[in-house]
């Protein structure tokens, strides 16, 4: 079946209506909670790989149970979804931004540091991995900020 232009126009006319009566800040909790414990396990693994050289390493796969549950109790609580979700989902940001800071960091400690950038970049700890943490949070903070049905 093939999408005609005005079948995407009413597909995206549902999505604003569930914006304005706030079904999609449900939603969007629970895509939080889901993506915060994916890329949890994801961020587990490659840190393992790296020996969690360095304490930092821990503080995603911490948070990414934390974020979870707060966008699993921002799905049934109106209370969560404006306190603890937007708490949870900050920390995830900053910590997203600190992550790549310190990626950077890393790729500029690897031989020939910047001036050998490509290499770097592609043998060194991945530059925006840590900003699809920072995605995560963000979409948390977006689902504390929308207004939610009644």
């Amino acid at each position: 079946m093939r999408n005609t232009p005005d079948d995407v126009r009413h597909g995206i006319d549902r999505l604003l209506r569930n914006v304005e009566t706030g079904r999609f800040e449900r939603s969007l909790s629970a895509l939080t909670a889901a993506g915060a414990l994916v890329t949890a396990a994801e961020i587990y693994l490659e840190h393992d790989k790296a020996s969690f050289g360095n304490p930092w390493m821990w503080a995603p796969v911490a948070l990414g149970p934390v974020g979870a549950a707060a966008g699993v109790a921002g799905v049934f609580s109106r209370r969560m979804a404006k306190t603890a979700l937007p708490v949870a989902s900050a920390a995830i940001v900053a910590n997203g931004l600190q992550g790549t800071y310190l990626h950077l960091r890393g790729i500029a400690q690897k031989p020939g540091g910047f001036s050998n950038l490509r290499y770097n970049v592609e043998m060194g700890p991945p530059l925006l991995a840590p900003l699809l943490v920072t995605l995560v949070g963000g979409m948390g903070l977006l689902a504390a900020v929308l207004r939610r049905e009644k």
